[in-house]
């Protein structure tokens, strides 16, 4: 992998982390397009920059992690959440791995894109109920941790997932976006922290300045992204993600 692959997946991880459009999927069809094969330094390069992309959360949220009554209890709202992905992802992870291919994604693009225009025309002119965080229940945190093992399957889109969760069990949108980019600290922790273990020998073998730029591409590209679409959720709704995920995926299976 050079400079300019690293910049380019560096910015797709970014961009795609927090969208509902799955940036696993978008890794594994841009990485395919520019030839690079899953080996060792790739995959700890993934790592680096899926690191990144949990710096921005924190960041972004810094003031979510002041230790105040609130904030406590939102969190355990948030390893509630976390439970059910963590529990399967670590028990059928080996076989959650053999369903990565283009083919999946492109049906699961689909798939998705469909769900949120359903979603969607049925939430048309009407006012969900839990409008802040801070509203929401530990039985709406629950359900939503349930909806975001679909995540699981390459394609769907962690993002993606929590947000048709919690769209359904009576979010806002901005809500509903909000607490999926929070839900992604301890995936996304958990994820890296074991492909860390498994990897941790090639980061030697990698060079320091892919690393370090797609570490910071990742970063500021995170960064950005999660300003702009909470923003974006203030006036539009997110039937342009819907139809985004079928005109991609159906462009996939034409390319196949």
């Amino acid at each position: 992998m050079d400079i300019i692959q690293a910049i380019i997946l560096g910015i797709i991880e970014g961009a795609t982390e927090f969208l509902p459009v799955s940036s696993t999927g978008h890794l594994i069809v841009v990485s395919d397009w520019l030839g690079l094969s899953q080996t060792d330094d790739n995959k700890a390069f993934e790592v680096i920059i899926q690191l990144a992309a949990i710096l921005a959360v924190v960041t972004n949220y810094s003031s979510r992690f002041v230790l105040n009554d609130a904030n406590i209890e939102l969190w355990k709202k948030v390893v509630l959440a976390f439970i059910p992905i963590g529990a399967v992802g670590f028990l059928l992870h080996k076989q959650i791995k053999e369903l990565f291919s283009v083919e999946i994604v492109a049906v699961m693009f689909i798939v998705g894109g469909i769900v949120f225009l359903i979603i969607e025309y049925f939430m048309k002119n009407k006012q969900q109920p839990t409008q802040s965080l801070d509203e929401m229940s530990y039985k709406q945190a629950g359900w939503i941790g349930f909806a975001q093992i679909f995540a699981l399957i390459p394609g769907t889109s962690r993002a993606g997932a929590t947000i048709v969760g919690a769209l359904l069990v009576g979010l806002s949108r901005k809500a509903s976006a909000e607490f999926s980019f929070l839900l992604a600290l301890p995936v996304m922790l958990a994820a890296s922290g074991f492909d860390l273990l498994k990897h941790y020998q090639d980061f030697s073998g990698a060079s320091f300045m892919v690393l370090a730029a797609g570490f910071v591409i990742a970063y500021l590209s995170a960064w950005l992204v999660m300003k702009l679409f909470i923003r974006f959720l203030e006036h539009f709704t997110f039937v342009a993600f819907g139809v985004y995920r079928i005109l991609f995926g159906l462009l996939l299976l034409g390319l196949m």
